[in-house]
């Protein structure tokens, strides 16, 4: 985490100074640091998912820091990661959660109605791909509640700022509270794979300790 801070740190001096190669070097490093600290986590297909998630995210990052206009290739890494985190999340629960599921497709439609009344040209189908993707990964994350939920919201948040700035009206607060909330995001989502990690070990510990009492 201390490498984590540190390099988040080195990233925000390398925006204020548009400081390309610094930030490229920096970007990746605080969700890289939460793929090695889910390592330590029990292994548990949830983890696996998270995990697989947070590295798809290290790819977008990478992606859309190098110089040059990838930005659908980003946006393919983080729709796979999007994709993981959704199928970790159906695996903790499936229940319709039909608030959840209804302010999750408000929310997605919303975004895309706004970004497409902008102009996305030929970015039309991609975007409304991962509209679909992201508000399905947050209706399954509020259904599971707790930190996913927390994590999945920022992330949203996140992207939705992505697409305010680049298609309808760029704001110079833009790059800090998109990395801002991003970071929050996936780190929220990283530690609820580990507390779910955790109070998995302590429930089998405890069924443990019953059966040889």
């Amino acid at each position: 985490m201390i490498l984590a801070l540190a390099a988040a740190t080195l990233y925000i001096y390398a925006l204020a100074s548009d400081n390309t190669l610094v930030a490229l070097l920096a970007k990746p490093v605080p969700v890289l640091a939460l793929v090695a600290w889910l390592r330590g986590a029990p292994a548990t297909p949830y983890r696996k998912w998270i995990s697989i998630g947070l590295g798809f995210s290290v790819m977008g990052d990478i992606l859309l820091a190098i110089p040059a206009d990838l930005f659908v290739f980003g946006l393919a890494a983080f729709l796979c990661a999007h994709l993981a985190y959704l199928r970790g999340y159906c695996g903790i629960t499936l229940r319709p959660a039909l608030p959840a599921l209804i302010f999750s497709a408000i929310t997605g439609m919303a975004l895309l109605g706004v970004l497409a009344s902008h102009g996305l040209g030929p970015l039309l189908i991609p975007v409304a791909l991962y509209a679909l993707a992201i508000s399905a990964m947050l209706w399954r994350a509020l259904a599971c509640g707790g930190l996913a939920a927390i994590g999945a919201g920022l992330f949203v948040l996140s992207d939705s700022l992505i697409g305010i700035d680049r298609f309808v009206s760029p704001f110079a607060a833009a790059p800090y509270l998109i990395i801002l909330t991003y970071w929050l995001g996936q780190w929220a989502i990283a530690s609820s794979a580990s507390h779910r990690s955790t109070d998995k070990v302590l429930t089998q510990s405890g069924a443990r300790s019953v059966g040889s009492c």
